[in-house]
């Protein structure tokens, strides 16, 4: 048996390239698709991953032929982005990604549960078994030790308030601003109290799930709008920040250009933070919208890490020592149950690559 993770993120791929492979695919679909024996989707705004563990070589074009959401695009034109990681790498990345080493924004801790959601979903579905489980249950106890025992986590923000320091940027103080956040998720959420503590006392929530824009709104003290009404809040507002799971864009210019009539001259930011994005990219050539979208805001969130990188080392020492004693404790496992004949399948390591 072979563990592997194939992926790529804001470290391989920009966010154009990111959302063709984001969306669409599940841990069911690829496990059909590939044969793998186990199989997990990893998805987030950064990044798209599969961790799966097989009996053969799964290839490249195989797993991106999964992910692709159109049908129309050549998995292997985007063999480039890809990154692959076989048995203790695969280990060692997992690792990093679970503790905030691998994020955009470094010690941030929205992975941590996007990761356990991601588990828990496969697991439900049965396309996790016991490789898996271990593999990560044992990610999810090194990021809590990273966080406990190293300050990574000191000064560190989550994507959405990376999007509101973006927002302060541009406008200074935000009190006098108003604001529509689009979508009700844990990102929106999070963007949501960011915004709050700025300052902000004009706070609109949308949603698909009213219930959902109501419950939030009336947790920060905002307010919910009707999903069918938000497009003509962008004759008032000031900001818009979308973060929603939807795979087409639900703002295009042909929807925008009405509502910017009877803005005179008062420009509208943008910050989508979507993956697939929320906001066609033709919306920034409009004249007063200025767009951003989660690549854009890299700068902002990277100045945040001179703060902490003192602190990477020490939580890259406390991975090392855990990958090397999960690599260990499968193998001796693996040996007795190959000397037991009640499990003969079971006598391989499931983390040889070739070498281990």
């Amino acid at each position: 048996m072979n563990l592997f993770c194939l992926g790529l993120s804001h470290h391989t791929a920009d966010v154009a390239t990111r959302e063709q492979f984001a969306g669409s695919a599940t841990a069911e679909s690829i496990l059909r698709q590939t044969g793998c024996a186990e199989a997990l989707l990893l998805t987030t705004c950064n990044r798209v991953e599969v961790y799966a563990v097989s009996q053969k070589r799964v290839s490249t074009d195989e797993i991106a032929r999964c992910l692709t959401r159109k049908i129309d695009i050549d998995p292997h034109d985007y063999a480039p982005p890809f990154y692959r990681y076989e048995a203790e790498k695969c280990v060692q990345h997992l690792f990093r990604v679970a503790s905030g080493l691998d994020s955009m924004v470094v010690g941030e801790s929205e992975i941590f549960g996007q990761a356990k959601k991601a588990y828990e979903s496969a697991r439900t579905s049965g396309a996790v078994g016991p490789y898996l489980h271990r593999l990560f249950q044992r990610a999810f106890r090194v990021a809590k030790q990273v966080r406990t025992h190293t300050d990574i986590a000191r000064g560190a923000v989550s994507v959405g308030s990376v999007a509101v320091d973006l927002a302060q940027r541009i406008f200074g103080e935000l009190s006098d601003c108003k604001v529509l956040v689009l979508g009700a998720g844990e990102t929106s959420e999070r963007t949501a109290r960011a915004l709050i503590s700025r300052g902000v006392s004009d706070l609109r929530v949308s949603n698909r799930s009213m219930d959902r824009a109501s419950e939030l709104a009336q947790a920060v003290g905002g307010r919910a709008v009707p999903f069918d009404e938000w497009t003509a809040q962008c004759r008032e507002i000031d900001i818009l920040i979308t973060s929603t799971a939807s795979e087409t864009p639900l703002l295009t210019a042909d929807k925008l250009a009405p509502m910017l009539r009877g803005r005179l001259d008062r420009p509208l930011f943008i910050i989508d933070i979507a993956v697939p994005r929320d906001v066609d990219p033709s919306v920034n050539e409009m004249e007063g919208v200025y767009l951003y979208d989660i690549d854009s805001i890299r700068s902002v969130a990277e100045q945040s890490l001179a703060l902490r990188r003192k602190q990477v080392a020490a939580a890259e020492g406390i991975i090392a020592e855990h990958v090397a004693d999960f690599v260990d404790s499968i193998s001796r496992g693996l040996n007795r149950l190959s000397q037991t004949a009640e499990h003969p399948s079971l006598g391989e390591n499931p983390l040889r690559a070739s070498e281990l």
